[in-house]
């Protein structure tokens, strides 16, 4: 049976191009618009937190996915980039966000193959199931580089 949930942010305006945001999770900051709008450097904007939210949403449904693929995760780091292109009419949207993560998985040498095409589904279940990107108009890509660890004879992780 569907059911919803409601998420809460309040945003009081400081003055000029300054901004503070209360989440409902508990989070507060300052925010502005982007230096290239008038805004301040050094602060969120809305379109960091855009590109944040896609790569966040799918990286937390992709440590829900390693699990249930039992991938043994080592480290994950995701750089995201959004493309947003300006009409000649000063009208804005952003036409994708390209995530490149970078996944470091222990597996031996004769797992490789078949541990990498798991991982390679768990990114694409990340994808199908993550909130953010089913919720956005654009495309969303994911471009990862995986690399792997194996047990060396002293018993630490040696890297590939």
């Amino acid at each position: 049976m569907s059911h919803t949930a409601t998420y809460h942010t309040n945003v009081t305006w400081k003055g000029e191009r300054w901004g503070h945001i209360r989440m409902g999770n508990g989070p507060e900051m300052d925010f502005s618009a982007p230096p290239d709008a008038q805004g301040h450097a050094g602060v969120l904007t809305p379109e960091d937190a855009y590109v944040a939210a896609v790569n966040t949403c799918i990286t937390m449904m992709f440590l829900w996915t390693v699990e249930r693929f039992k991938l043994d995760l080592v480290s994950y780091q995701c750089e995201a980039e959004g493309t947003k292109l300006i009409e000649l009419d000063r009208t804005e949207i952003f036409t994708s966000v390209t995530l490149r993560p970078r996944i470091v998985l222990r597996a031996s040498e004769a797992e490789r193959a078949s541990v990498e095409r798991r991982a390679r589904r768990a990114l694409e279940a990340a994808q199908k199931y993550s909130l953010v990107a089913n919720s956005v108009k654009s495309e969303v890509r994911v471009d990862p580089v995986i690399e792997f660890v194996w047990p060396s004879r002293t018993g630490e992780s040696a890297r590939e």
